[in-house]
């Protein structure tokens, strides 16, 4: 079913809008999967916060134009599904992962912010820790000096105790 002009425009103000707010692109080739598989897919883009939309390539290209992602358009052929992302991990994970288990699912490349990327590039992007494992490490290397410091601090008064217990011992044992 075709669109007419204002339902042309209102899917680009959308897609330009999502755009705005995001930090990557990806691109995948859609041909022949399932409905079931692309529900599923939809379901675990949702959760991670990834858009995702098949579209027109000359819309996209309209939405695209004049944002950060425009080396993007060079990639734009044939039947592609966007995967619009604010965290570029996140949905390089849930496109990779599902790649993996649909041969017909074919990721063809992305983009960040002034920056086109390979396909290669976006499976390596799935393979980096995630934000919040990041934000775990940090937390965890910004804590170690201070644990280190209490535990020292408690062994002064922990080994005066054992030491007055051995004295005591002593004494007891020889008396």
């Amino acid at each position: 079913m075709s669109l007419n002009l204002e339902q042309k425009q209102a899917v680009v103000a959308e897609i330009a809008a999502q755009l705005a707010k995001a930090q990557a692109v990806i691109v995948a080739e859609n041909r022949g999967l399932s409905v079931e598989a692309v529900t599923s897919l939809r379901a675990k883009a949702r959760k991670s916060g990834l858009y995702l939309r098949v579209l027109k390539n000359t819309l996209a290209r309209r939405a695209i134009k004049g944002t950060p992602f425009e080396k993007l358009t060079d990639q734009m052929a044939g039947p592609l599904m966007y995967g619009i992302a604010q965290d570029p991990v996140a949905g390089a994970k849930v496109l990779s992962e599902f790649a993996k288990d649909n041969e017909l699912f074919v990721i063809k490349g992305g983009a960040m912010a002034n920056a086109l990327m390979s396909t290669k590039d976006v499976k390596a992007l799935a393979t980096m820790p995630s934000r919040e494992e990041l934000l775990a490490r940090l937390v965890g290397t910004m804590q170690a000096p201070i644990v280190k410091l209490v535990r020292t601090m408690n062994e002064v008064p922990g080994r005066f105790v054992r030491t007055l217990a051995a004295v005591l011992a002593a004494k007891e044992k020889a008396a």
